[in-house]
């Protein structure tokens, strides 16, 4: 394994895609509805997608915006279906009412995915207890990531989280790689580097357009370039 970042950027259509792997993303997050932060996308979305680029992708389970599970056994049918159609990754987090880890659909839906790597996304940053909600999950088969901004409103005020998180990698619940996503930007860079964290998540940063416009090529080279640097 070489020290090489991880770069992935989200992608909601084949040109996305295809712009963020010429740029060098290194993996994809697939998403329909960025207006609902990011839900399920339809199964030809992936399909067109999974035909159009050879790098991983992981593909939202959500079914509504928020972080509750909503309908578990629409979530457990589209799992099912992605991954009868090739689908190997997935991203996926739902809390209670309570702000705690909602095991009894993360359970549910991780037992569908029988072994596939997951991302538990950034409902982490809207737990009531991030340390509690790492070591209820600990245990789960799959969990490889978490994408978090240490903070709901983004890596500015989650900085110091995502650095003390990054120094407890040894400790129960903390194995996960730290994908750093929400308002990232190319000057955090350096201290999330030199803390060791290895893993970044661009959506609008790919998108100098907005989000009606799609992935840029140079973007996502601007950010492979300061990863590699």
């Amino acid at each position: 394994m070489s020290n090489r970042a991880v770069l992935e950027v989200i992608a909601l259509d084949a040109e996305d895609a295809v712009a963020a792997q010429a740029g060098g993303a290194d993996r994809l997050e697939l998403v329909t509805d960025m207006a609902a932060d990011g839900l399920t996308p339809p199964l030809k979305v992936f399909e067109s997608i999974r035909s159009a680029v050879d790098i991983p992708l992981r593909v939202m389970l959500r079914v509504a915006d928020g972080f509750a599970a909503g309908d578990i056994d629409v979530l457990v049918d589209k799992a099912r279906t992605l991954r009868a159609a090739g689908a190997e990754e997935f991203v996926l987090g739902f809390l209670d009412q309570d702000g705690h880890a909602d095991l009894v659909a993360v359970e549910r839906l991780v037992a569908e995915l029988n072994g596939c790597p997951w991302t538990f996304h950034r409902a982490i940053d809207r737990a009531a207890d991030r340390d509690v909600l790492r070591k209820h999950l600990a245990d789960l088969p799959g969990l490889d990531t978490y994408l978090t901004a240490g903070s709901p409103s983004g890596v500015d005020a989650g900085m110091d989280v995502l650095l003390d998180e990054a120094a407890r990698a040894e400790q129960p619940g903390y194995e996960p790689q730290i994908m750093v996503g929400g308002g990232l930007r190319l000057d955090h860079l350096p201290r999330l580097r030199a803390a060791g964290i290895e893993a970044f998540h661009i959506g609008g940063a790919a998108r100098p357009g907005g989000w009606s416009g799609p992935v840029d090529t140079a973007a996502v080279r601007e950010w492979r370039t300061a990863l590699d640097g």
